[in-house]
């Protein structure tokens, strides 16, 4: 196996979820304080799962996003 090719692969497509769910986060987050739903600093739960049905894996990644409005 070409550990190598894995390894740039699997980052790939790690770098564009990172990407594109930071767009997401940050664009829902800025609407909301706009719309004064978020009104003051907070911690906002977070989860992602990642699904690969071939390789029998489904795994939940948790976290915290904290929001600073100072």
């Amino acid at each position: 196996m070409n550990e190598e090719k894995l390894n740039l692969s699997i980052r790939k497509f790690l770098k564009s979820v990172g990407i594109n769910s930071q767009r997401i986060i940050e664009d829902k987050i800025r609407n909301l304080v706009r719309e004064g739903k978020i009104p003051e600093s907070k911690s906002i739960e977070v989860s992602a799962s990642i699904k690969l049905d071939e390789l029998n894996i489904n795994e939940k990644i948790s976290g915290v996003i904290e929001v600073d409005l100072e």
